[in-house]
């Protein structure tokens, strides 16, 4: 009910709880996005990427294609971490980068990329990494 369609998300650290009870315990990393409308309201959240115990392919065009035809206005990321640390890899920050990058083509914001552990969450954006 949490990321229910409608709801609106004030700051991402509402739907840490949700977030982290819906992929804590992922064996493999999943890559998702919650779409968001122009007032922060859900529109839907997807699991968009699986990958292997320490990895997941993110293709920015497929985010990118993803998010305008469900008519988002911005978006926050989440992945798991399956070793349980949620601390941000160079590789997440990257991606970060180059997802706000290529939404931002398209006037789509990135409001934050939130990294799941076992027994926590991390937000990028809470960190100035977004």
């Amino acid at each position: 009910n949490r990321l229910a369609k409608g709801c609106r998300i004030e700051r991402p650290s509402s739907a840490f709880l949700y977030l982290q009870t819906l992929m804590g315990s992922y064996e493999n990393e999943v890559f998702g996005s919650v779409f968001l409308d122009n007032q922060h309201r859900i529109i839907c959240f997807e699991e968009l990427f699986r990958g292997s115990i320490n990895a997941a392919n993110i293709y920015p065009r497929e985010v990118v294609k993803r998010a305008l035809s469900v008519n988002a206005a911005a978006v926050i990321f989440v992945h798991n971490h399956p070793s349980g640390e949620p601390e941000p890899s160079e590789a997440d920050k990257r991606i970060t980068a180059q997802l706000r990058e290529a939404l931002s083509l398209v006037e789509i914001r990135v409001l934050d990329h939130v990294v799941v552990g076992a027994k926590a969450c991390i937000s990028m954006a809470e960190r100035g990494l977004v």
